[in-house]
């Protein structure tokens, strides 16, 4: 049977399953479903919007190609174009899903090559300074907490990103995209409406996901795997396994427990991010013809290097 086929089937039946779940159980549900509008309205609108609408500004007034040029020999030696610095700069400050839409963006106007959008999509995926400062560092941690969990998630991304640039690659799809004429635009509202749009978006992908993870969860559907993670994480477990489907709910789940690996396991959700933010970044990205698979696979890796590197501050830090 053709594997399309079989995703579509198991997706369906799983969403008819989660359906009937919030049909048999709506009170407790749609309790859950405002805890997840709650959570991004406190946790992520603020960390997300205005950073959202000054990248977008940035990228349309040209910003990126004037500050791309003095990087250019550097850039090339890495396997980077030279767009990669400022597009990583204007990602780190904004923070998921702004940096792989900004990175769509650029790949939809002609400026970089599916295989370079593919190369930078891993360094375009990062968290913003005010998510891991404020919400992870200060309202789930406290201290500072938030300082470690940065440091380790920006060391994880450039150099695992770094290390995958320079590997060698059997197929490079070198092909760019003819640039779009726009007509009549108007800068300003453009930026803000794609803002708005994305960070709804955002609301959207996370109170869904917090819902299902809560579904899961009230079924015990992952038990398996979580007292597979306690091995591992020990009273983490249940807040990483929440985080697998979606992040910010699995992170404060994960602090909750405590522990020393109470840190790590929210270090690895941070950076890999989970389903929910892995799928909104996955829309704008399999624009560029990324490849999902491998995507996942870069971030997975990532994230492992981020709880290594936050294993190793608890020793010694």
């Amino acid at each position: 049977m053709n594997p399309k086929k079989i995703y579509k089937a198991f997706a369906c039946i799983a969403l008819a399953l989660f359906g009937a779940v919030i049909a048999l159980n709506p009170q407790r549900y749609a309790a859950v479903c405002l805890e997840g509008i709650c959570l991004w309205a406190e946790c992520v609108l603020p960390s997300l919007f205005p950073f959202m609408v000054v990248s977008l500004l940035l990228c349309g007034l040209g910003a990126i190609n004037a500050v791309s040029a003095p990087f250019e020999r550097v850039c090339k030696k890495l396997n980077f174009p030279p767009a990669a610095l400022p597009l990583f700069l204007l990602s780190a400050v904004s923070g998921y899903p702004a940096g792989s839409r900004l990175l769509s963006e650029y790949y939809s106007s002609g400026k970089i090559s599916a295989s370079q959008a593919n190369t930078l999509a891993p360094l375009c995926s990062i968290c913003s300074p005010a998510f891991a400062l404020g919400t992870v560092g200060f309202k789930a941690f406290g201290g500072g907490c938030g300082v470690k969990l940065i440091i380790a998630a920006y060391l994880s991304v450039i150099a695992t990103t770094l290390i995958y640039a320079l590997l060698p690659k059997k197929k490079q799809n070198s092909e760019y995209l003819a640039p779009k004429v726009k007509r009549g635009g108007d800068l300003l509202y453009d930026s803000f409406y794609g803002a708005v749009n994305a960070v709804l978006c955002a609301g959207g992908f996370i109170c869904f996901f917090y819902t299902l993870s809560k579904a899961v969860q009230d079924y015990n559907l992952l038990l398996p795997l979580t007292a597979l993670l306690r091995l591992i994480v020990g009273d983490c477990a249940d807040g990483l396994c929440l985080g697998l489907i979606e992040a910010t709910g699995g992170i404060f789940a994960a602090a909750k427990a405590g522990g020393y690996f109470a840190l790590p396991t929210a270090g690895f959700l941070l950076v890999f991010g989970g389903g929910s933010i892995l799928l909104q970044q996955l829309c704008y990205l399999t624009k560029c013809n990324i490849k999902p698979s491998s995507f996942i696979l870069i971030k997975f890796i990532q994230g492992v290097a981020a709880f290594i590197i936050l294993c190793l501050f608890g020793l010694f830090w």
